[in-house]
């Protein structure tokens, strides 16, 4: 598959101005956060349209079975603008960020644009920056989006770990998703607001969180200690994306578990890291590259920890771990970061740091033929056995229909009993009952 680049093209492509640019859904909170920080630039950012049955088949006109199934699923939503009698190609753009290493992640660009060409849709702009920059490529629409983006991300994060936490103790069925809904429309709202200034635009943004950490202390909620808390890992679309994990986490809240999901900033901390350390082996220690990701690392962490302070004593004993070294670390005997590359390092040290935290269980969600997880599940059983035969199980995903009710009820139980056994016991919050 060959990238557009001819000049004709690249000047047709250098301006979002009155483009419509739909962003995959790599959680719908995460996408709709992002969409609002465009419409703050004067560009009418949207959540990719939701995928379904139809959008597969779309999809699968163009690709032959052997692309990674997130892939499929991004590629069916940007398809489904394309048919809609009310399309306009010069109006039109797709967000489609892209990463070097083994992920077939790399080639997702590639293939959109390959076919917009085909289709003679040159016109239609396609946005992407790459991790191998730590994503420092956003920076040519200005350090508003690259800034602002981020803490769209973090707020994100929060809003959907505060849904993860509450929902399964929730005694009106429907009510902490109405509440969630309500929340990310707040914080959309605030996100959107053409503010020039930052600072204040941030203070208000930290209110927010506040106010949305109140609304979810309302919903009348059972906080009992009885369920298994599943820590979910996995290749990164997949896991946040319901429709392409057939709804797993849905799944696992019905028979009786509490999700705690990892989170997008963790995938950016380790660009950051990633770059730093190429930067290393490349004898860069010492250069401006370097002091630039340190201070854009340690910016970015100041960021996240001031917009989640509000929730801390929510999040008391779901703590994200301190920094990317705490999850790599631990990963390093059975895959080291400086020779396993993406996911798979951040699955395994993130199975290793929920078991610390007192889980009851691990998932992992991958594409169907996804080398991330074929390697993670190969490596998964001796994890466990060195940690207390700690229940690990990974599931794929390829729009096919499986019994995956079946299969989350038969984990579920296996989770229950390791509860009952295990030697690392879990904090709870203050407002889980005694």
């Amino acid at each position: 598959m060959t990238s557009i680049n001819t000049e004709k093209q690249i000047s047709k492509k250098k301006s979002l101005a009155g483009r419509t640019l739909y962003i995959p859904r790599m959680s719908f909170d995460g996408a709709s956060a992002m969409a609002a920080v465009y419409r703050s630039m004067g560009v009418n950012g949207q959540p990719a349209l939701e995928s379904d049955a139809h959008s597969l088949e779309l999809a699968r006109k163009y690709t032959i079975g052997e692309e990674c199934y997130p892939e499929m699923v991004t590629l069916g939503s940007f398809l489904k603008v394309i048919e809609d009698e009310n399309f306009e190609p010069e109006k039109t753009a797709f967000m489609m960020p892209t990463a070097d290493g083994p992920c077939r992640f790399g080639q997702y660009r590639n293939l959109l644009e390959k076919i917009l060409t085909d289709k003679g849709l040159d016109e239609v702009m396609v946005v992407s920056p790459n991790s191998e920059d730590g994503y420092d490529g956003l920076e040519e629409y200005g350090d508003h989006l690259f800034r602002l983006g981020w803490r769209a991300l973090v707020c994100a994060d929060g809003l959907r770990k505060l849904l993860l936490q509450t929902r399964p103790y929730e005694i009106n069925i429907g009510e902490t998703d109405n509440v969630h809904s309500e929340s990310l429309d707040l914080l959309c709202g605030v996100l959107e607001r053409p503010d020039p200034d930052m600072k204040e635009k941030f203070k208000r943004l930290i209110q927010v969180m506040a106010e949305i950490k109140s609304k979810f202390e309302n919903i009348p909620a059972c906080y009992t200690k009885d369920k298994p808390l599943i820590g979910v890992v996995g290749e990164i679309y997949c896991r946040l994306d319901d429709f392409s994990n057939a709804y797993l986490i849905d799944r696992i809240e019905k028979f009786g578990g509490e999700v705690w999901l990892a989170p997008i900033a963790e995938w950016i901390f380790y660009t950051n890291f990633m770059h730093r350390y190429e930067l290393k082996i490349h004898g860069r220690r010492f250069s401006k590259s370097m002091l630039g990701n340190i201070i854009k690392n340690k910016v970015q962490q100041m960021d996240e920890h001031k917009l989640l302070a509000p929730l801390h004593e929510r999040f008391a004993g779901y703590e994200e771990p301190e920094n990317t070294q705490a999850i790599v670390e631990p990963a390093k005997p059975y895959l080291p970061y400086w020779g396993a590359l993406g996911e798979m390092v951040l699955n395994v040290g993130g199975a290793i740091y929920y078991h610390s935290k007192g889980a009851d269980g691990i998932v992992d969600i991958s594409p169907f033929t996804c080398m991330n997880g074929i390697v993670c599940e190969a490596v998964y059983p001796k994890l466990s056995r060195e940690h207390d035969n700690f229940p690990i199980r990974s599931f794929y995903f390829d729009g096919t229909e499986g019994d995956y009710d079946r299969d989350v009820e038969i984990f579920l139980e296996l989770a229950g009993t390791y509860k009952r056994r295990k030697k690392v016991n879990r904090v709870y919050p203050a407002h889980f009952e005694s």
